[in-house]
């Protein structure tokens, strides 16, 4: 296969479920295999959601805040884990686009055996020390049993989200992002009934919550891989390709570990974050977790359009287009700016009718303090446009350190805030400190995004048929 022709060579089966997005239209692409993301990261977040309206409706705020008050903790290790497995399939799809199928099958089979390893290290590791955490992070008394036993289950069902990250970044990587959202789509749709069952008739609590989480996440997983086998030869590494090695490996920790630890360092801050907002007691960790779900509900368009511009970058970098990449990275950073705008005017207001699908009016302390939180939020959204594209940018291009440094900006900002202006202005300090991790992190990342394109630019001009990854 020829560079810039990703995809021709494979079997007529394959050709249906692998897309090229080196030619056409960069907005219409991207916009094409956003819209499938975008709908698989709302199912994603009806995991979330589901649980929290199931148990803030049925158990109370205390069990809202009980799943909620490690929402941080999670983001933290399963974001190590989500990352991860997002950077293993950048060098993926380079290969995919610069039309190098062994080179696919190849690091689709150092992924695989290098998200075995991470799956079972994380589980261990985090099952252990579940209840240090929950400690570490300051959890009220009357609420950290429940807590545990959330923490608990999630940290035991890591592989399950491990392996759906992995097989829907292979299919990610070459072009389809239909299939793992129609597996995510099936599976949440069982969460919502798990739900039910375990709290509404079988009466585990939070635990029960959990359970339904990790068991729905385990089935998209299993359907993802079993698509994998059967549709996409593209991704099923032969012999050939079945041979551990060393540059291949070290390619794929080059870029997924930096990924990884850019997620987890950003959690790290918003650890530090809830840890000060658990310290102001069970009303504002309610409320908190409330205003959390419905930001993570809105930010869906953001992970969507950052996946999506990632998976153009990289294939049209494999195939040394840099004009492409140029032209799709303006059209995406003017659409999530747009978006930012839109949705921060939502939340400034009809906040107090979104964070009532978890508090009832009778909760008006906690209800008071969702509202606050997402009208903060809401006048700096759009700043996210630019965050989401210009990181996703220093990714695909290959710069994963550059970016990962942003999450340490990120890290830096949060902290910050919350170690010294919660404690002199209480929840207020709160409402504003995702804010100021934003910008902080956005100014490094444009003038570094800039520089890092030009430079990019330079040594394809430079060289159009060497390698693109090194």
């Amino acid at each position: 296969m020829q560079k810039g022709e990703a995809g021709s060579s494979v079997g007529n089966s394959a050709t249906r479920v692998v897309k090229s997005m080196t030619e056409g239209n960069p907005a219409a692409l991207i916009l094409s295999f956003m819209l499938p993301l975008l709908l698989g990261n709302i199912f994603q977040q009806a995991y979330n959601m589901v649980d929290g309206m199931i148990v803030g409706q049925m158990l109370g705020a205390d069990a809202l805040a009980a799943v909620g008050s490690s929402s941080s903790v999670q983001f933290l290790i399963l974001g190590l884990c989500i990352g991860t497995c997002a950077g293993f399939s950048i060098p993926i799809s380079q290969r995919f686009g610069a039309g190098d199928e062994e080179g696919v099958r190849r690091y689709v089979y150092h992924s695989i055996i290098l998200s075995a390893l991470l799956a079972v290290v994380m589980t261990t590791v985090t099952a252990i020390l579940c209840m240090p955490i929950l400690r570490l992070m300051q959890t009220p008394a009357d609420i950290l049993e429940d807590a545990y036993s959330y923490l608990f289950i999630i940290f035991l069902g890591i592989p399950f989200t491990v392996l759906y990250n992995m097989t829907a970044g292979m299919l990610r990587a070459v072009g389809n992002s239909r299939a793992p959202f129609v597996f995510l789509a099936v599976s949440t749709f069982l969460n919502i009934f798990l739900d039910m069952f375990c709290i509404a008739v079988l009466h585990w609590g939070c635990a029960g919550a959990a359970i339904a989480t990790i068991a729905s996440q385990a089935l998209s997983g299993f359907f993802c891989l079993i698509y994998i086998l059967r549709k996409v030869p593209l991704l099923y590494a032969g012999r050939v390709e079945r041979r551990l090695d060393s540059a291949t490996a070290k390619t794929l920790v080059a870029m997924g570990i930096p990924m990884g630890l850019q997620y987890s360092i950003t959690a790290i801050g918003s650890m530090v974050m809830q840890a000060s907002n658990n310290s102001l007691g069970s009303v504002y960790v309610s409320g908190f977790t409330a205003g959390t779900k419905l930001k993570q509900l809105f930010l869906c368009p953001f992970d969507a359009m950052a996946t999506s511009i990632a998976t153009f970058i990289s294939q049209n970098y494999g195939a040394l287009r840099m004009d492409r990449v140029k032209k799709g990275l303006r059209q995406t950073r003017v659409m999530g700016v747009l978006y930012g705008a839109a949705a921060g005017t939502i939340l400034i207001l009809f906040g107090k009718n979104l964070s009532m699908l978890f508090l009832s009016a009778d909760n008006a302390a906690s209800l008071d303090a969702s509202v606050r939180y997402l009208r903060c939020m809401g006048y700096l959204f759009w700043v996210l446009g630019f965050l989401h594209c210009f990181r996703n940018e220093l990714q695909a291009l290959g710069y994963s350190g550059r970016a990962m440094l942003a999450g340490v900006i990120e890290m830096g900002a949060r902290s910050f805030v919350a170690t010294i202006f919660v404690p002199v202005f209480g929840y207020t300090a709160i409402c504003w400190t995702d804010q100021a991790a934003w910008c902080s992190a956005t100014v490094y990342l444009v003038i570094m995004g800039l520089a890092s394109f030009e430079k990019r630019v330079r040594e394809v001009g430079g060289n159009s048929e060497r390698s693109t990854i090194n």
